[in-house]
């Protein structure tokens, strides 16, 4: 068991290096960016979801077709891959790189790493859910879809669009700051008093 541990624990360690070396360049719009997504001001949250309404207010505005909007999103991502490993360095000075940076940094990557682990881990585990219990996974992919195609249904899909998004990009400092657990917990404590009270009922 401690050597299958360990043995993971080293995967990690060289997936997380491989990734520090891939993402070097981006290492301080990273952080930069880390530190929006974690609201490190007060005012932070407010300007991402500005600056993120403002964005799809365009995209609303202008109204492109699919090819369109993905030509363009493709050739702003070449645009930054290109310019931002250049710039970066000019613009945070490559010279303000400490320990503590680097530090947060390799926290971020192995994050990034853990992350597509469990995305690779639950992939998996639906396709062994195929492989032996093939009519539970025939009916949740099922129900889901529709539940997802009734949803796309009824709430505009650039408005659904905006609020995925909006969420994801306000979940890292939700997380950060206490409020998803704090809210969980006071919804937890809702439930169990339902659940007693209907027990007494039934006794």
């Amino acid at each position: 068991m401690a050597e299958g541990d360990n043995k993971s624990a080293n995967m990690l360690a060289q997936e997380t290096a491989q990734l520090e070396e891939q993402l070097q360049g981006w290492g301080e719009v990273i952080l930069a960016g880390d530190r929006v997504l974690r609201w490190e001001k007060p005012w932070f949250p407010g300007a991402l979801v500005g600056v993120t309404t403002m964005l799809f207010c365009l995209i609303y505005y202008l109204d492109p077709s699919v090819l369109t909007g993905l030509s363009c999103t493709v050739m702003l991502l070449c645009l930054a891959d290109y310019l931002v490993p250049t710039l970066a360095p000019r613009v945070f000075g490559s010279n303000k790189w400490t320990t503590e940076q680097q530090q947060r940094f390799h926290e971020i990557c192995g994050n990034l790493v853990k992350t597509q682990r469990r995305i690779v881990g639950w992939w998996k585990r639906l396709c062994a859910l195929k492989e032996e219990k093939p009519k539970m996974y025939f009916a949740s992919v099922i129900s889901s879809l529709l539940s997802v195609a009734w949803i796309g249904q009824q709430v505009h899909n650039l408005f659904l669009t905006y609020l995925i998004v909006s969420f994801l990009l306000l979940l890292p400092g939700l997380n950060q700051h206490g409020i998803i657990t704090k809210y969980a917990g006071m919804a937890k404590r809702e439930i169990n008093k339902l659940l007693k009270q209907k027990e007494k009922k039934n006794e």
